[in-house]
């Protein structure tokens, strides 16, 4: 298959289990999570991919990956389904010769998919993570790529030196050049975090995937491995510095805060921007409505919402219902939420087809804890 100038392939990874958003991944692989009123968290990487001129992209799926298979299956959401486009599902497979076995790490995932690579036959290969927030140019980090003749090219965010411990830190010398990975270090030389995103050029990382396929005692994972390896090989390794708004959505607290963000005027996000549009699903439904009763102040809402009661800073997802003398604040409904005739909502997600019954209260004004609602809410519970 011919692909496009670039020729890079990228590769998201769809993450494990994600039990830290609890119930929203329950039966449902992380990516495929709902954000921003009428996105999917994958939405994000997809779009980066296309606005990239990035034509074939694979999605390396493992758990609770129905739902995500057939969304992101549909390319032409995004744009890539021309010819010589796709986004292509690769969930484990059995091959000729070996037994079936699941994604052992981050590494074996990109592994276990050498034979899809070969097929496309890139210069280039970016590896990206599925449940992240942000809006990137891939094509000018595989630019700097390029001008520093590197093996490698890691994307890194500045994060307050007083969280660096928190994360993988890469520290450079004056060209930028990574000179240490330091994995969650108690006294950080740099607050350069690395984002888990990264260019390779193919001939060398399948060389270096093949060969720690083998190692003994290896995790099969690009930050606890293949990166340190090819540090240890005095490969040339560079920082990308990122600068612009990221969010790692990992947790039902930052999932919501995420969304929060967006209602904010001045957020760096900006999902307005023609430019860089964030692609997603049209929903065939009815537009919004606001009924005679009902009051909106500060809210994203979608196609299909009904309002008859009072929704503040709230984001509402299609479909969304809100009865009578119901009040809603801080919120975010995901679709085919009802919301019944009196209940009142403070700092919750609710997830998507819930129903709250009349005179219900979820949350509290007082209380900065978010509340996940993942089940129908009666009266007095």
């Amino acid at each position: 298959m011919i692909m496009k100038q670039n020729n890079m392939l990228a590769m998201i990874l769809a993450g494990g289990r994600g039990t830290r958003l609890l119930e929203l991944t329950k039966k449902n692989a992380k990516p495929a999570v709902y954000f921003g009123g009428k996105y999917r968290i994958i939405d994000f990487p997809l779009s980066n991919c296309a606005n990239s001129d990035i034509n074939v992209v694979g999605v390396l799926t493992q758990y609770e990956s129905v739902e995500l298979n057939a969304y992101a299956g549909a390319g032409q959401r995004w744009g890539l389904d021309a010819r010589g486009s796709g986004v292509y599902v690769l969930p484990p497979r059995e091959k000729d010769g070996t037994k079936f076995d699941v994604y052992q790490g981050t590494a074996d995932a990109i592994t276990q998919n050498i034979d899809f690579i070969d097929k496309f036959d890139p210069e280039y290969v970016l590896i990206l993570s599925g449940d992240h927030i942000y809006k990137m140019d891939y094509a000018d980090m595989l630019s700097c790529h390029k001008a520093n003749n590197a093996d490698c090219t890691i994307a890194v965010l500045p994060v307050p030196m007083k969280e660096a411990s928190r994360f993988g830190i890469m520290n450079t010398d004056d060209e930028g050049r990574i000179v240490e990975f330091e994995e969650k270090p108690e006294h950080p030389k740099s607050n350069l975090a690395s984002m888990g995103i990264y260019i390779f050029n193919w001939k060398q990382l399948r060389k270096a995937l093949i060969l720690d396929m083998t190692a003994e005692g290896s995790h099969h994972d690009f930050g606890k491995d293949i990166i340190p390896n090819f540090l240890n090989a005095d490969k040339r390794l560079y920082a990308y510095k990122f600068e612009g708004y990221w969010k790692d959505v990992g947790t039902i607290d930052s999932l919501w805060e995420a969304n929060m963000d967006l209602l904010n005027k001045n957020n760096e996000l900006n999902l307005d921007d023609p430019n860089w549009k964030i692609y997603t699903e049209d929903i065939p439904t009815l537009p919004h409505y606001v009924g005679p009763t009902g009051k909106v102040e500060h809210c994203y809402i979608n196609q299909g919402a009904v309002i008859r009661g009072h929704a503040v800073d709230s984001v509402l997802f299609n479909n969304v219902d809100i009865d009578e003398d119901a009040f809603v604040s801080q919120a975010v409904l995901m679709p085919n939420v009802k919301v019944g005739k009196g209940a009142k909502i403070y700092r919750a997600i609710v997830a998507d087809g819930v129903k709250i019954d009349d005179g219900a209260v979820v949350g509290s004004p007082d209380s900065e804890e978010i509340v996940l609602i993942s089940k129908r809410v009666k009266k007095g519970e």
